[in-house]
């Protein structure tokens, strides 16, 4: 049987060192321990994005799009209009703190300090602007719906397993990550910083699929299976285009500056033109275009644009590699 003491009575460093509870608790509260701090206490105690919040509104977004399928499941037509109402009513108010939350974290003026002390917690911006960007983003679930409901008749018309577009629905993780890859872009392309972000990376927990929300991704997008796929940042995917699993649309390299940082939102991940299938574990590297039409073989390792209707194979691949005086 292992006896645990209590933190008072010993807090033991790798060093060996005993420290006591006040000063453990004062070690680890310090806002030089590598980063700013966990309170932030540069910006004026503003509350940071709540992760759980997050998920609550996109959980309650998704019956929403969906409704029916998620939430209440003993929905009926005749009550669609009032579960939607109550819902969206519930949510505006929480999800208009959250958005005044995500632009406070990263609003300059309260790193201001030349301005006068009682005036560096009021922003104008961060007042304002959180209802403007709450209602703009609501107004367009109507067009991310009429979006998903392309990307289920993708799935559905492109794996002869599913059985219905319901099950789809249900049960694809291609879809569920898609739903919150189109949730997410609407508060990037409205320039709300980190939510959109927590609401990828959310997805990405529980489907393993890695969407960046600064992605443009356009019409009828399917995700097979889908563990291991990654699409960065900056990539641009047309309509109709296929992917499978273990597809990796990444960046080649970046460029950096005079302090040897990366230069962000530079154009750095590939373009795919529509009509595009994109087979298992095939990685796609750099600011290169698929051209409309083309197939893309399992396992391919590209770095250059391949013209309208190609059939990339890693047979193909490896000979260009070969005819080009590379080694094995």
């Amino acid at each position: 049987m292992i006896v645990m003491k209590t933190l008072q009575d010993k807090a033991t460093m790798n060093t060996g060192e005993e420290m006591g509870l006040a000063a453990l608790v004062d070690s680890l509260c310090v806002t030089n321990n590598g980063f700013s701090g966990a309170m932030r206490r540069d910006q004026n105690d503003q509350p940071l994005p709540s992760r759980d919040v997050i998920i609550e509104i996109v959980e309650a977004l998704r019956s929403v799009l969906f409704p029916g399928y998620f939430g209440f499941s003993g929905l009926r037509a005749s009550s669609v209009h009032f579960h939607v109402g109550a819902t969206l009513d519930r949510l505006r108010p929480i999800l208009e703190e959250q958005i005044k939350r995500g632009l406070c974290f990263s609003c300059v003026r309260g790193h201001d300090s030349i301005r006068p002390p009682h005036t560096r917690d009021y922003c104008p911006d961060c007042d304002h602007r959180p209802e403007d960007v709450t209602n703009r983003f609501l107004a367009r679930l109507p067009a991310i719906q009429r979006l998903l409901s392309t990307d289920v008749q993708a799935s559905f018309e492109g794996d002869p397993a599913a059985s219905s577009p319901d099950e789809v629905i249900f049960c694809y993780p291609g879809l569920l990550a898609i739903t919150n890859y189109r949730l997410a872009h609407e508060l990037h392309r409205l320039e709300v910083p980190l939510i959109s972000r927590m609401i990828t990376e959310y997805a990405h927990s529980i489907t393993g699929i890695d969407i960046h929300p600064g992605a443009d991704i356009g019409r009828y997008f399917f995700i097979d299976h889908g563990t291991g796929v990654v699409v960065g940042e900056t990539c641009v995917i047309g309509d109709r285009v296929r992917i499978y699993q273990g597809v990796t649309l990444g960046a080649k390299s970046f460029k950096l500056d005079e302090e040897g940082k990366p230069i962000k939102g530079v154009p750095r991940h590939p373009v795919v033109e529509d009509d595009v299938t994109i087979y298992s574990g095939a990685t796609i590297l750099g600011r290169v275009t698929i051209g409309r039409g083309s197939i893309i073989g399992g396992n391919v390792w590209l770095v250059e644009s391949v013209p309208p209707f190609s059939r990339i194979s890693q047979a193909q691949t490896r000979q260009e590699h070969y005819e080009h005086g590379a080694g094995i």
